[in-house]
């Protein structure tokens, strides 16, 4: 009995199941993450993007990817797009390398009929030219919000959404060990600089003080290459004892 009592007080970790995805996702058709995490009981974005990842899935490349589907779902048109409620789909992947593809797909290309017709404007940042608005007031703040993207790791140059630079951030991450997870969040807050550590924790879903042990071991260069834990780390085992 007493044996009996000190493994109730173990605290396990909760398991999940990506059916509950499957299913929610085959009747919806379409669904956002804080969607996806209440379907399956969780607070972890982590958690979402693994159970997504076994059941192989495709976000949305308008609404700045904010829904998902399964890969099963979308019945795509000759373009490669797929709508749902006005949510648009590409068998390419995000706007981006839709607007690659079909450009490269067309027999005689297209014109900008867009800046042609005024109904978009282009305006020249740095050495690119950036689409945006017509209205003026509604052009200088998505002009200004450019430099925004490099806040966010790896995004410097990226043409995505920060919704999706976030998703993959979070799905690498998940795909990593302990001990690479924290390193990992501390060299993405070296970048970021001061207030590094608590950006990443966020970002992660990591505690900020893992994010500034793995800076620490960064800069100390004391990282354990043959273990995943230190020696002694993890849960004690439950200690077995033979009746007298």
């Amino acid at each position: 009995m007493p044996n009996q009592r000190r493994n109730y007080g173990i605290m396990r970790t909760p398991s999940f199941f990506a059916d509950p995805l499957r299913r929610f996702l085959r009747s919806n058709k379409i669904a956002t993450l804080p969607e996806l995490k209440q379907t399956l009981g969780t607070d972890v974005d982590t958690t979402v993007f693994r159970k997504l990842k076994e059941l192989s899935y495709r976000s949305s490349y308008s609404h700045r990817g904010r829904y998902y589907t399964l890969a099963e779902i979308p019945q795509f048109d000759p373009q490669g797009l797929w709508s749902f409620h006005d949510v648009w789909f590409s068998r390419w992947g995000n706007l981006v390398t839709t607007v690659e593809s079909l450009v490269s797909d067309a027999p005689q290309g297209y014109f900008a009929k867009l800046v042609e017709q005024r109904r978009i404007a282009r305006q020249q940042v740095d050495t690119l030219f950036l689409y945006c608005s017509r209205d003026a007031a509604l052009r200088r703040r998505q002009v200004l919000a450019r430099p925004a993207l490099s806040e966010i790791p790896g995004s410097a140059s990226a043409e995505v959404s920060p919704e999706e630079l976030q998703a993959s951030l979070v799905l690498f991450s998940s795909l990593l060990d302990e001990q690479q997870r924290r390193l990992y969040a501390g060299l993405e807050s070296l970048k970021f600089g001061r207030g590094g550590d608590q950006k990443l924790a966020e970002l992660l879903q990591l505690d900020a003080h893992t994010v500034a042990r793995g800076r620490k071991q960064l800069l100390a260069q004391q990282v354990e290459w043959d273990r995943v834990r230190k020696l002694g780390g993890g849960r004690k085992p439950v200690e077995k004892k033979r009746p007298k």
